[in-house]
């Protein structure tokens, strides 16, 4: 599967994939605009305030009337970020016309109403609906709200604000609450007119159209968007080395029955020059698969927590370790996850664990081809780094990772963020421990 890549536009690139493996066709569109804390709100409320109507399909009703005209064409926002790079814009999934009556042709219909959710948004008075943008800024701000539901996730994004408190990595995709809060509708139609004539635009499609095909549509389409000089001068500042000499510690308690240990490290030297298998080796390696490192000593050996895994962000350079601990053994499991990395800084890799990741990198990139979402996702991902291979020929290089590359990685990483999300129980053997 071979991506071919064109802009089409004045700063409009097209990810062109063809494939006939699905019997639906995908086709993203993303502005790329820089993440920055007092903008990130207002980017991730655009997409869904479009979605709520067009001047020719004014509310949600009439859009999903249109697109059950397109044999059940979908077309939702999407918000996410990239490194310190933040995407908005619309995934659809299009039915492809080998599998509807004979004579239809739904992609050209199904780019125009792309372009007009884009382009063409339901307005009073030339602005944004101010209904549309309150209902919608409301649901934004219980989004952001609702992240302390999920545990797991609130301790990760916690340890990332406060690793990365002095970079704008700390802001999540959907930005803040306070401001999402003072989102107003003026100031949100003059903010989108601004990302139209500036933001780079990315769109990804993998369905069996003809290349000629599709990008008359897509031209067609967006034959109205308005261009000044696109801001190409975005990107992800990567800090090698660790703030502090001794990793910063952050806690805080919470009504939960098990710990929720974080630990955030800095990929160090193996930055300045990042091999995107290597890397991703590493991670299998120490934590990312079942037979890591800490899956089989931290969690199966020692039993020192409920699960322990690491999570890998090579676009900016860090690696997170992820663990459920019972109350009184946060020191236990702190130290051996460690241990564990000084291990493999030792060099301690059997050939069974090496080949075991290797082949469990491989086999995870290679599933991707079996998801269009999977396939768009990584697409977008290599061509903000600037790379051109896809997952095939990054599963061939992860297969030929070799062991003194993984220890370099180790040597090289650095523990700049410990945060723990203690229970009652915890908090009440930390008072008896000051006691004593």
């Amino acid at each position: 599967m071979q991506v071919k890549r064109s802009e089409i536009l004045p700063g409009v690139w097209l990810s062109y994939l063809q494939s006939d493996k699905f019997k639906t066709a995908c086709l993203s569109l993303s502005l790329l605009t820089q993440l920055k804390r007092e903008t990130a709100s207002l980017n991730a409320l655009i997409p869904f305030v479009l979605r709520r109507g067009t001047t020719r399909y004014e509310d949600m009703e009439a859009l999903s009337s249109r697109m059950d005209e397109l044999y059940g064409a979908v077309i939702e926002p999407v918000v996410r970020r990239i490194g310190e790079i933040q995407c908005l814009g619309f995934y659809a999934s299009i039915p492809e016309d080998d599998f509807l009556p004979a004579g239809t042709r739904v992609l050209p219909a199904a780019c125009e109403l792309l372009g007009e959710l884009l382009l063409s948004p339901a307005t009073r008075g030339g602005l944004l609906r101010q209904a549309y943008v309150e209902s919608e800024r409301e649901k934004l701000v219980e989004r952001i709200r609702a992240r302390v539901n999920d545990k797991i996730g609130y301790a990760l994004s916690r340890c990332l604000e406060e690793m990365c408190c002095f970079e704008d990595f700390s802001v999540s995709r959907y930005g803040s609450e306070e401001s999402a809060a003072a989102i107003y509708y003026t100031k949100l139609t003059k903010h989108y007119r601004a990302l139209l004539q500036t933001s780079p635009i990315e769109i990804f499609y993998c369905g069996r159209a003809e290349e000629p095909t599709l990008v008359a549509a897509l031209r067609e389409a967006l034959a109205t968007l308005p261009r000044g000089e696109v801001d190409y001068d975005i990107g992800t500042d990567v800090r090698l080395n660790a703030i502090e000499a001794q990793p910063r510690f952050a806690e805080e308690h919470m009504d939960v029955a098990q710990g929720k240990l974080v630990m955030g490290f800095r990929l160090g030297e193996s930055m300045e020059e990042p091999d995107p298998a290597v890397l991703t080796v590493f991670n299998c390696l120490y934590g990312g698969g079942t037979t890591s490192k800490l899956f089989m000593n931290v969690r199966e050996k020692l039993q020192l927590c409920y699960y322990a895994s690491s999570l890998l962000d090579w676009h900016k350079g860090l690696l997170l370790v992820n663990a459920g601990i019972e109350p009184g053994r946060f020191e236990e499991a702190r130290d051996e996850i460690l241990a564990q990395l000084d291990a493999l800084r030792r060099g301690e890799i059997s050939d069974e664990e090496l080949q075991a990741a290797r082949a469990a990198v491989a086999s995870d990139l290679r599933s991707l081809t079996d998801s269009q979402g999977e396939l768009e996702g990584f697409t977008l991902s290599q061509t903000i780094d600037g790379l051109d291979y896809g997952p095939m020929e990054l599963a061939a290089l992860c297969e030929e990772v070799g062991k003194e590359e993984l220890i370099a990685v180790a040597k090289n990483v650095e523990c700049d963020m410990i945060y723990y999300l203690s229970g009652e129980e915890d908090e009440d053997d930390a008072d008896d421990d000051a006691a004593l």
